[in-house]
């Protein structure tokens, strides 16, 4: 059987404040006390998905999966999360509380935008009629999210759910203190129960922050159904860059931050460009207030004279042109320095792109070697030099347009929102019973 084979197998102001928070009040009541039916012909919530922002894909997947699985869902979201597939899923309450979030607005407009969501988000716990509320993401003010905002919820009698996408991003970026680590725990201890991604990653929830082993539960990482794929070839998609059909093309995506190790893949596709001028290298990210750290990875690249074997892309890059950048490529890299998982390696996935990375975290457990990629010493750009080199050579890139299908499949099965739901649903049905999914109920009979 081959390699490919067996991946197949194993698949304003306060008076509008004012105004605003009462409308809410008035929505919130109304939801929580009429019948399924009298609500916009939507069916009373029975848990509360919570997102800070910056999760869009996880949380539309969790949403989408929840509901398939017969919950109905209170949606706290943003203008951005305010989609079809939310607007038009019958078993979906939206709320958008968060409203616009665009960034160019003034440091004053952020900060009363701030304080009129957390205005709206104390009204709403008060009034809500689930009594589970799953936090995808914490919000804008850590600190508080983490303590205050905990204790309200669970003096309301909420039970409380987290997903802990970093178990503490104060690590990977380098950021770490006493008061970071003290809120962590807080919150963790606040929380009924914590769901990660990893087996490593419950193993420090439990070292690092003293969680009980019954209170935390691994999950797989949802698979990025929300990024459009369509029709478009991996030829067309080249060409549209204007790279050469025959050109060997990697790509980096993502934000562009230390810990995302740029520099080491800048540093081996130095090395094996120099050898081959087929090699194309594509990135695609913005820095977020890394702006010194990506002008001196842009500085070595001119230096080392490859500016013309690159493609440099450093914004934000809308969910309707991704699918460009991963159907152009013939290998994603991800030279991470620190992360347990990556949710850019998931979404290479969901093209069929075979991923060279870091063996830092848990990535060597999601890369099946020579199957679905190959993992690196970190921090060694010699060491993804000879891995290029390698995966070039190899038949997951002789016979990419097979491994892309064989790639997709496997990951499509091995992420699936079914599993994530049907794990998370058992877990809130232990919470509060009430919450049980149709599949359960269907067990019962």
């Amino acid at each position: 059987m081959s390699a490919i084979s067996e991946i197949s197998d194993r698949r304003s102001d306060v008076r509008d404040q004012k105004s605003e928070i009462g409308h809410l009040s008035s929505a919130v009541g109304a939801a929580s006390s009429a019948s399924p039916s009298s609500v916009v012909g939507r069916p009373t919530a029975n848990v509360a998905i919570l997102t800070g922002g910056g999760d869009k894909p996880y949380a539309l997947g969790m949403a989408a999966a929840l509901t398939a699985a017969g919950m109905t869902v209170d949606f706290i979201g943003s203008d951005e999360l305010d989609v079809p597939e939310v607007a038009d899923n019958p078993r979906v309450n939206f709320l958008n509380l968060r409203g616009d979030q665009r960034p160019e607005v003034s440091p004053i407009a952020k900060a009363l935008r701030v304080l009129k969501y957390y205005a709206k988000l104390f009204t709403y716990a008060a009034m809500a009629k689930p009594n589970l509320f799953h936090i995808l993401w914490n919000n804008k003010i850590q600190l508080f999210d983490r303590t205050l905002l905990m204790l309200y919820y669970r003096s309301l009698g909420k039970r409380i759910v987290l997903t802990a996408h970093n178990v503490n991003v104060g690590t990977r970026d380098l950021s770490d203190s006493w008061l970071n680590r003290l809120s962590l725990k807080i919150q963790y201890k606040l929380c009924d129960h914590v769901f990660v991604h990893t087996p490593a990653m419950k193993e420090q929830l439990i070292a690092e922050f003293d969680m009980a082993d019954d209170k935390v539960t691994v999950v797989p990482f949802g698979i990025n159904n929300t990024v459009p794929n369509t029709d478009l070839s991996s030829s067309e998609a080249k060409e549209k860059l204007g790279i050469n059909a025959g050109d060997k093309t990697m790509l980096f995506f993502g934000n562009i931050a230390p810990y995302k190790g740029l520099e080491y893949l800048i540093n081996a596709f130095v090395e094996v460009a120099r050898e081959n001028k087929l090699y194309r290298l594509i990135i695609v990210g913005k820095p977020k207030g890394r702006e010194k750290y990506w002008a001196s990875i842009k500085e070595t690249i001119t230096r080392s004279g490859i500016v013309n074997q690159t493609i440099q892309v450093i914004n934000y890059v809308p969910d309707e042109t991704t699918e460009l950048y991963f159907k152009a490529a013939d290998l994603l890299v991800l030279p991470y320095t620190q992360i347990f998982q990556s949710g850019v390696l998931f979404l290479g996935y969901s093209f069929g792109l075979p991923a060279i990375a870091a063996n830092v975290g848990s990535l060597r457990e999601e890369i099946i070697e020579g199957r679905t990629g190959y993992t690196f010493r970190p921090k060694d750009a010699a060491d993804l030099a000879q891995k290029i080199e390698q995966y070039f050579k190899s038949d997951l890139f002789l016979r990419l347009e097979t491994t892309r299908v064989a790639i997709e499949t496997y990951a499509n099965e091995r992420y699936s929102w079914d599993k994530v739901a049907a794990i998370t649903t058992a877990v809130y049905s232990r919470l509060v019973p009430e919450t049980r999914s149709k599949s359960e109920v269907r067990g019962q009979k």
